[in-house]
């Protein structure tokens, strides 16, 4: 039998794009040897689109650039290629995929632009549709579809580029809206990037126009005291959770540093918490996936606060697949081994486009 050819794409034009090469690392080097062939896309920060078929190894040091045998390579958006073209010397070939992994996190890959051009290619492709993933990333447009759904989050406000102009009246605004201290994001980041906590107006404003410099629009929430939880959401139209994991960040809070610096905070899986509690956020974990109208994957975040109450942070559609990533330990906690997940992720791809595989 032929293997499936799978193309894993990973870098990207994103503020995370360091993040996405360690984790598309792992995802090559764990997927099953004997049942997929894979074909390595790598998208430079400048958004340069390259086949790469050297050394994995070289991915995660960003190494893999320089090679010779990169090739120039696009996603046709014509269903007839059903692959990547391939810009050579001599002309132009065809790599024909079967399904696409993208391992990209943030702006460009984890936000629906990239999986509406796997929607035109024809392309399975493993990961929420480009609806469901654009309304994850915006932070505002989450909030506002899961309020809808009576799923708590945090109190929360927002500011576009446009308002700058009035950005004292606006802080006034929300100190008075939600109380100090209180967190800013920029609306459309992952990994914690941008993100930090405003403790009086001058903060505030700082805060902001920081956030601004990653977005162009900006959430802002109140400050909630809780333990930092998270969930494994995985399936199509009958999603299951995994236990729930525990974050004791090593920092004020859980920034960019503390996932992936520090590597001084603590994970506990198990979470430190109660079975009802924990059944309770592994409720509210599926009721959010199917709200929001994941499928596939995703990771939910929570705060359990002192007395019970639960509250959504935010829904990561494609979360980090690094050594020390929540997901797949998540997953791994309830039997299913990285390698598993990978082929049962891909299983879910060609399971959303109605395609049977054996």
């Amino acid at each position: 039998m032929s293997k499936i050819k799978v193309a894993v794409i990973f870098g990207g034009v994103s503020s995370e794009h360091d993040v996405s090469l360690v984790s598309a690392t792992n995802v090559i080097q764990n997927l099953p040897k004997d049942k997929y062939e894979v074909i390595c896309i790598g998208i430079t920060k400048k958004g340069r689109w390259y086949y790469y078929p050297g050394d994995v190894n070289q991915i995660a040091s960003g190494e893999w650039e320089k090679s010779s045998d990169c090739t120039p390579a696009i996603l046709s958006p014509d269903p007839i290629h059903k692959g990547f073209i391939k810009i050579e010397a001599d002309g132009t070939s065809v790599q024909k995929v079967d399904v696409l992994f993208p391992v990209l996190h943030g702006k460009n890959g984890e936000d629906g632009t990239i999986q509406g051009l796997f929607e035109m290619s024809g392309i399975p492709y493993v990961g929420c549709t480009t609806l469901a993933s654009a309304n994850c990333m915006d932070k505002g447009v989450t909030h506002t579809i899961l309020d809808a759904n009576g799923i708590r989050t945090a109190k929360w406000k927002a500011i576009v580029e446009s308002e700058l102009n009035h950005l004292d009246d606006k802080c006034r605004e929300f100190a008075d809206a939600l109380g100090f201290p209180m967190f800013v994001k920029p609306a459309n980041c992952g990994s914690s990037i941008g993100i930090n906590k405003a403790t009086d107006l001058e903060s505030l404003a700082n805060a902001i126009k920081y956030a601004f410099a990653h977005d162009k629009k900006v959430i802002v929430e109140e400050f909630i005291t809780g333990q930092e939880i998270e969930c494994a959401v995985f399936g199509n139209e009958s999603p299951i959770a995994s236990i729930i994991g525990e974050i004791a960040p090593a920092n004020d809070f859980y920034d960019y540093e503390a996932k992936y610096i520090l590597g001084s905070t603590n994970l506990y899986i198990p979470a430190r918490i109660d079975e009802k509690s924990s059944d309770k956020v592994r409720e509210t974990a599926v009721m959010a996936f199917k709200a929001m109208g994941c499928t596939g994957l995703s990771r939910v975040d929570f705060f359990l606060e002192k007395d019970g109450g639960i509250i959504l942070n935010e829904i990561n559609t494609l979360p980090g697949f690094t050594p020390i990533s929540m997901y797949p330990k998540l997953m791994e906690a309830i039997g299913v081994p990285y390698g598993d997940l990978l082929d049962k992720l891909i299983k879910l791809a060609f399971e959303r486009a109605d395609i049977t595989i054996d």
